[in-house]
């Protein structure tokens, strides 16, 4: 019995690996915004890729996940059905780039507050985490 309990304790590192959440932020809304957007980075510690696949917040209808590309001059946002993360590596979503989209806000972010939100991966399962709400306008890199 103890060398069964003793082998489980060996393999719960491995086997309780997920993802690490970092710097999770957004800028404040003007009032009546009806969307906002959140930045953060995600890290892999694991020798596994994992999926980002999936985000929620009861502060708005629904979060969608966002890459932005450049046809010419014209910037254009594209929803993502899910985001990879590669094995021991990191997803950074950053103003300018892939980022997250709070559309239809029940209130707007407000500099100070913690937004809530709940991210899905295919391999972790969901990860809980809050944004810190900066300065309206505020386009700081995530690091």
């Amino acid at each position: 019995m103890k060398q069964w309990f003793y082998a489980l304790l060996m393999l719960a590192p491995s086997a309780l690996a997920g993802v690490i959440v970092e710097n999770p932020w957004a800028p404040a809304t003007p009032l009546g915004a009806s969307v906002g957007g959140g930045y953060l980075v995600i890290r892999n510690p694991d020798g596994t890729p994992d999926r980002l696949i999936g985000a929620s917040s009861p502060v708005a209808e629904r979060v969608e996940m966002h890459v932005s590309v450049t046809q010419g001059e014209i910037a254009k946002m594209r929803i993502q059905q899910s985001l990879p993360i590669p094995a021991n590596g990191r997803l950074e979503l950053k103003p300018g780039a892939g980022h997250l989209m709070f559309v239809g806000l029940k209130q707007p972010f407000k500099q100070g507050d913690l937004v809530p939100l709940t991210l899905r991966f295919e391999r972790a399962g969901e990860v809980n985490t809050k944004l810190n709400v900066e300065r309206l306008g505020a386009h700081r890199h995530a690091h």
